[in-house]
Formats: C-alpha cells, structure tokens, sequence
C-alpha cells in the first residue's frame, strides 16, 4: 500500500478540522483509497494549541526548514493564510519538490503564477480546492466534471460571512451594524471583516474561478468589486415588497463581447435557486454549452467542510502521480487578446428621496428617458418627514447609462437624495 506523509502548516481552525478528518479516518482511507496517509509533522507558533488537538510533541516542527527536510513528507497543506508568510513557505516546499495543497485564496489569486511556475519547475503539485467555496468542490467540478464544455458564465454565493448577515437582516429586520455584530459573536465574521464586508474574499476566489471556468487568466485587478456596507434594512424591506432577497453575487460571464467579472450585491427574484440560499451556506451556479445548468451548493467555510476539500487534495495528490495545472497559460497579467466588459448591462432598483410636489415624477422620467433607461416600474411610498420614498426598478440597461443619470439626478433641487443603487440579476 502506498504511503504518503503530510505535515499541516497551521493549526488554527481549518488546520485543526484536517488534522482531525486525517486521524480520524486513516484506517477507512486505507480501505477506500488505497492510501496509508499519516501526518509527520504539524507547523504551528503557538505549541500549546497543537498538543490540545492530540499531536505529539515530537511531531511538533521548530521551523519550515525542520519540515521540508523531513524525508517521510510528501504533501505540505498550507492553512496558515494571509500572504506571508505562507507564500514563502509555500515556495520553500515546492522549490523541495513537495506536493502543495492549499485553502489560501488570497495567496493563489495574487501569486498563482510565481507558485505554479515554480511547481511545474519542480515536478510538484500545486492543489487548491478549499480556496474556494469551502467544503463545495467546485474546482475539481471545473477541471474534471465540465471539461466538455465551454463555460458560458458561473453566479455564485461565496463568502459565507456575508450572506449570513444578509440572511438576518431579511428574516429579522436588523440593521447592519447589528447584524454583523452578531455574525462576529458566532464566529462568522472576524474582529476586522472587511476582507468579507467588502468584497474582497469574494473576489479573490472569483478570480480564481472565473480564470479555470474560462482558461484565461482572470487577474484581481479586473474583477469590479463593491460590499455590503451599504446596504439598509429600508433596502431589503422594498426589495421583499417587490420579490427579491438581497446577496452579495459573484459573476462571471465569457460573452463575445468579453469577459465580464463583478462582485455586489444584487437582488435575486425568490423563485431563483440562489435565493434560497441562506445563513453561511454557499452556492454556485454554471452554464456550459453542452450540460446547460449546473447547481453546487453546500458550506462554504468552517473547520470540517473546508478541511474535507483539503484532504480530497491530499488524496487526489497521493492517486495521482502525474501532476495537472491550470489549463491555460498562467501569466501575471491577463492576455492581452482579453477584452473586459466594465460597462455591463444588467437591471437596476433605485431609492429615491424626492420633494413632495407637482410634476417631480415626470420630471425625473424625463432624465432616464434623456440617457436611454427604460423604468420597468415606478412606486411612491408613503411621504416621511424628508420627502418621499421613490422606488423604481429599471429594465436592463448600461452601467454608464444609470451612472450618468443618477449624477444628474443628484443635481436636481427635487430630488432630496439619492439613496441607493443595487443592482437586479434575474
């Protein structure tokens, strides 16, 4: 039976949650896989962490050198996070010719090429499935379960942070600030979120996910980016009224036209699959060419779903001798023969303030007809103290075209204020 040694860099949660999935079920993979998988050694700063999850002290390493000199190790899984210093060790194990398995998404978006060059040098394996969407293996549904298609676009529910606080402001009415206050007494949200809150974490994994569904590298710096934060319970409660729920989406799409990469929130009608998607959980949603649509749906992060997806990587590394990379040509820079979309075209829910007056709402008609948007439906609220409420959902248009107009509506004295824009993803 073939052996294969692992040493696990980091042993917080996720390092934790694989440490345990591998112990646990060494003697059923044995029987399932064919594999003899022991962990050699563990890397991890604070010592009294790695022995209150059951590792021997003498397996405990003193540096990344004492773990890539050790000959029984085959595969370093890197769950420390963050760029350095797990990229360093990271290029350290590979440089050794050591398989690598990795749940460190901002990592593999800003250094995939440096990694992968330096992989293929060396005959290793670079393997990163819990990069993205946890326990939901979407990546190896890219590389191995669609390969017959050409990926037409992928819309997704991928930070589990969140979604989760979305989640509760719709079912419970709670502002943001509460929301996310409780997300971060459960766990869900860091001390500081805004990797999560605004974007970030989803775009990274967007970047990664969009380069394997298209073939073409998808570099961070072209997927449009924007958070939450913004976001009201007013917001969500006008939404309800109109049959939407609110998420935080991440969309690809490979048109003729170009490729197109954003990260927003965007409300979806209830009766769409990704609606119903609720709390941390995520979901992906693909269309090829040939299968139509796709569905993945399931836990996006946590100790156990995103140790799971970790070790499938460290099986797939120990059954599979002959290594697979990306299946384009990796580059730091996108092709120059990719042209990205930035003026998209999509549907639009505008909140308005206005003066509670005479021929306002014709007049404001009269600036989005001006640039060419056409209002699918118009509704007055009851007048508040400031005005009153306009809520108007446009049918698609340009991202310029609503820009341009709302600038101008700014300007107009009858319009108190402009007090949101989301986006419309049907």
């Amino acid at each position: 039976m073939k052996k294969l040694g692992v040493a696990i860099l980091g042993m917080g949660v996720v390092g934790g949650g694989t440490y345990k999935i591998l112990t646990d079920n060494r003697e059923y993979f044995r029987k399932t896989q064919k594999l003899d998988i022991s962990v050699e050694c563990v890397l991890e700063k604070n010592k009294q962490r790695a022995l209150a999850l059951g590792v021997e002290e003498e397996k405990i390493a003193s540096s990344i050198e004492e773990v890539i000199s050790n000959p029984n190790v085959d595969v370093v899984v890197e769950v420390i996070g963050g760029i350095e210093p797990a990229r360093s060790f990271v290029l350290q194990a590979l440089m050794s010719g050591k398989t690598v398995v990795t749940s460190n998404k901002e990592m593999v978006c800003k250094h995939w090429y440096e990694l992968e060059e330096e992989a293929k040098k060396m005959n290793a394996g670079l393997l990163f499935e819990a990069s993205c969407v946890g326990g939901v293996p979407i990546i190896r549904t890219l590389t191995d379960g669609t390969q017959a298609n050409h990926i037409q676009s992928l819309v997704g529910i991928i930070n589990g942070t969140t979604n989760y606080i979305l989640t509760k402001m719709e079912q419970e009415g709670s502002d943001y600030a509460t929301a996310l206050k409780e997300a971060q007494n459960l766990g869900y949200a860091e001390f500081n979120p805004t990797a999560d809150v605004e974007g970030f974490d989803a775009a990274y994994k967007l970047s990664i996910l969009s380069s394997m569904a298209f073939n073409k590298r998808i570099p961070l710096e072209n997927v449009y980016r924007e958070g939450i934060t913004k976001i009201t319970s007013e917001d969500i409660a006008y939404g309800k009224k109109l049959g939407y729920k609110i998420k935080l989406l991440a969309i690809g799409k490979n048109t003729s036209a170009g490729v197109e990469v954003r990260v927003h929130p965007a409300f979806v009608p209830n009766g769409e699959m990704l609606a119903s998607v609720n709390d941390s959980f995520n979901a992906v949603k693909l269309v090829g060419d040939s299968v139509g649509e796709v569905m993945l749906y399931g836990r996006g992060a946590g100790a156990l779903p995103t140790g799971s997806a970790i070790v499938s990587d460290v099986i797939f590394a120990g059954k599979h001798p002959e290594i697979a990379y990306s299946t384009f040509e990796n580059t730091k820079e996108a092709d120059k023969n990719t042209k990205f979309v930035s003026d998209f075209t999509t549907k639009y829910f505008i909140r308005l303030t206005v003066e509670d007056k005479a021929g306002v709402l014709s007049k404001i008609a009269g600036m989005f007809a001006k640039y060419n948007v056409s209002l699918k439906e118009v509704k007055q609220e009851v007048a508040k103290e400031n005005g009153v409420p306009l809520v108007i959902i446009t049918h698609e248009t340009q991202e310029f075209s609503i820009r341009k107009t709302l600038e101008k509506l700014e300007s107009l004295e009858e319009v108190v204020s402009v007090d949101s824009l989301i986006r419309v993803e049907e």
